[in-house]
């Protein structure tokens, strides 16, 4: 009889409101996407879904709160690449993290974008590479603190390059960037969505973004590729995930609803309004693209002096 109990409960789901929980504060990119795609949700099923932050230990204490919810599908977790870094920050997590939460989509692809205050000497990323390659440390960037995606993110960019640059932690992405605009660090990289009020403001200025192709919301930057750094595949990722155990056909609803918002042409003005890419990767290429990317951490990890928490 529990396999009639669980199609019934699938053709009923969503029969109460849905939690998402983002975690980290109001405000931040994952926060904004995520509310965004609960509103289309929300319209596309009729049911609530409703956002919910829990901030706090570079989300895993949001992400350990979904890890032992109910696995009915009514407590989601929404997160990023940060997710996949996880394992590399932590000794040991309070959950297990290949096994305690099942992917279920992906959506919203955000570059990482290389940033300098806009009367920087540094006019490219050939001019900024160059200057880092001289061995001395004095090519400063910021990130909020150490073990974030941007920390990590810029260790990848002197791994691709053989450059060296110093690294200056601060409490949040917030106060790096205030740093950059105040000439205290030479660059910052950041997903698109972070920046883009200060480089269409006029006070900062892209030098590459990440991704295969140049964004249309900014045509006249290149791509890391085009800027002469090869390899470089950071793409931030918003995405869904479920406590392990939730039902397959909830999960399988769930994916169709978010492919069924990403292919609206509202979420894909939404995304390119933010400088990032609208796309859908669904459960298995989800799965297949984390087991990458946290191998690839792994790597960065081993090549930086950062050590766990």
């Amino acid at each position: 009889m529990a396999w009639i109990a669980i199609s019934v409960h699938a053709q009923t789901w969503p029969a109460k409101p849905v939690r998402i929980i983002v975690p980290y504060p109001p405000g931040g990119a994952v926060d904004a996407v995520t509310r965004k795609m609960a509103q289309r949700l929300t319209e596309q099923t009729g049911q609530s879904f409703v956002v919910e932050n829990k901030a706090g230990a570079t989300g895993t204490i949001g992400t350990t709160q979904v890890a032992r919810a109910p696995a009915d599908g009514y407590t989601l977790l929404a997160n990023d690449t940060t997710f996949s870094l996880l394992p590399h920050i932590f000794k040991k997590l309070p959950f297990d993290h290949a096994k305690d939460l099942r992917p279920v989509a992906a959506f919203v692809f955000a570059p990482m974008a290389v940033v300098v205050k806009a009367d920087s000497k540094f006019k490219s990323m050939s001019d900024l590479v160059a200057a880092a390659r001289t061995g001395d440390g004095k090519v400063s960037y910021g990130s909020g603190g150490s073990g974030t995606t941007p920390h990590f993110a810029s260790e990848a960019l002197g791994v691709a390059t053989g450059a060296h640059f110093m690294h200056v932690p601060f409490k949040g992405a917030g106060e790096a960037t205030l740093a950059l605009l105040g000439g205290t660090i030479d660059y910052q990289i950041a997903s698109t969505p972070g920046v883009i009020g200060q480089v269409k403001g006029g006070s900062l200025r892209l030098l590459a973004v990440s991704g295969d192709k140049r964004l249309s919301a900014l045509p006249n930057v290149p791509t890391f590729a085009e800027a002469g750094v090869k390899g470089y595949g950071v793409v931030n990722f918003t995405g869904l995930w479920a406590p392990a155990g939730t039902p397959g056909a909830v999960t399988d609803r769930l994916q169709k609803e978010v492919a069924k918002a990403m292919a609206s042409q509202d979420m894909k003005t939404f995304a390119e309004g933010i400088a990032a890419e609208p796309g859908y990767w669904d459960a298995v290429m989800f799965s297949r693209q984390l087991s990458e990317r946290t191998a690839f951490w792994g790597k960065i990890a081993a090549n930086t002096a950062f050590e766990k928490q």
